[in-house]
């Protein structure tokens, strides 16, 4: 192995001269930002690719995904049944929001929420389910709607690991009454940083303008009180460039994602999580879960990777209920499997144009840890 750091993820980006050719305009127009051109541009096609029936940019996928939780007018102190297998942004925006985050554990076999603990968890003061699609793993929709309808929730997705996917041949973001993406630079297409939230209802589109625009409708009418969470022109237009590589991106993290599987489903005590047969996926990340079986710790795997300048994730540790700033503050049922799959999970390398060396070196090294991290230490 070289001395180049290799970690999680590494940005996809058009070349250097396609961005720069893309955003000449912005010279002449001085536009750079309130809703242009670009941005209308990138909202159309992001919608058409998405498959979804409504639209709204952002900033970035956690202000998304606090501004959609607040479109909905949701009483202050009412609950949020949600999942603490996730990053941290997911629970901020529940109470940001001055709402309070119930925590429902997950499923062993793809880390989303278990929805047949939901109902346990529901009182007089439960508003929404907020449901996490982890590593583009799909939810169990059908369920959680069934639920939903039966007390009057919203349902509110956090897609931010499903760009693309598709389940029974729709897109992801349009179930539920709203789904929220991240653009981030980590994430299969980015517009550097950015996000977005979609929806089916038209006339919540208004309401996310003037959540992210202050509330301006006109030169001198400010309608409600809002933030500012508009994506400006030069993330749109990097979005635009991105939206024409990310088919070709994916397919390349396809042959990654098999070429570690094809190995690593085989190796004792590593365990990869089942994907939906009914979804689509984008490979947007490689986890695997160390097992008690296997030779070493997850964290003694990743500090052997790290030794050779791979640099996994333990992604998600510790569960978010656990942190700090809400460990003991917020319900929970028992988060057995959650905390199990915090203790276990690593995510490993996986990306667009990653050397198949290096590849092919982490896989070695999970295959025969032992000696070599005995031998390390020496």
């Amino acid at each position: 192995m070289s001395n180049e750091k290799i970690f999680v993820t590494k940005s996809s980006m058009p070349s250097y001269e396609e961005y720069i050719d893309a955003i000449k305009p912005l010279w002449e127009s001085h536009w750079m930002t309130n809703m242009g051109v670009y941005h209308q541009q990138l909202e159309q096609e992001l919608k058409e690719y998405l498959d979804v029936p409504e639209i709204s940019l952002m900033v970035n996928g956690h202000m998304a995904l606090e501004l959609a939780i607040q479109s909905f007018g949701l009483p202050e102190g009412s609950e949020v049944i949600t999942t603490p297998f996730t990053f941290i942004s997911t629970t901020h925006a529940i109470v940001r929001n001055n709402l309070k985050p119930v925590f429902c554990d997950v499923k062993e076999i793809d880390g989303t929420i278990d929805e047949t603990k939901i109902e346990d968890l529901i009182t007089e003061k439960t508003v929404a389910i907020l449901p996490v699609h982890v590593y583009g793993n799909i939810c169990n929709i059908e369920e959680i709607q069934r639920i939903a309808d039966k007390y009057s929730l919203k349902v509110i997705y956090d897609a931010a690991h499903a760009f693309g996917v598709k389940y029974k041949g729709r897109g992801i973001g349009s179930y539920g009454d709203a789904s929220i993406f991240s653009f981030h630079a980590t994430k299969v297409f980015n517009t550097i940083e950015g996000g977005a939230v979609t929806f089916s209802e038209h006339k919540m589109y208004d309401k996310l303008y003037n959540l992210k625009n202050f509330g301006i409708r006109g030169e001198e009418l400010v309608v409600e009180v809002g933030a500012n969470a508009k994506m400006n022109e030069f993330a749109a237009i990097m979005g635009l460039c991105n939206l024409k590589h990310v088919d070709a991106n994916i397919a390349e993290r396809m042959q990654v994602y098999n070429r570690y599987v094809n190995v690593l489903e085989k190796v004792n005590g590593i365990q990869l999580f089942t994907n939906n047969s009914e979804s689509t996926q984008n490979y947007a990340y490689m986890p695997i879960l160390v097992t008690d079986k296997y030779s070493l710790t997850r964290n003694k795997l990743y500090e052997v990777l790290k030794s050779k300048n791979i640099y996994s994730r333990k992604y998600f540790y510790p569960l978010t209920s656990d942190q700090a700033c809400f460990k003991n503050k917020y319900k929970y049922d028992d988060l057995k499997i959650a905390r199990r799959l915090a203790e276990q999970v690593l995510v490993l390398p996986l990306y667009a144009g990653v050397d198949v060396i290096v590849i092919d070196e982490i896989i070695h090294t999970i295959r025969q840890p032992q000696g070599e991290y005995e031998q390390g230490k020496q």
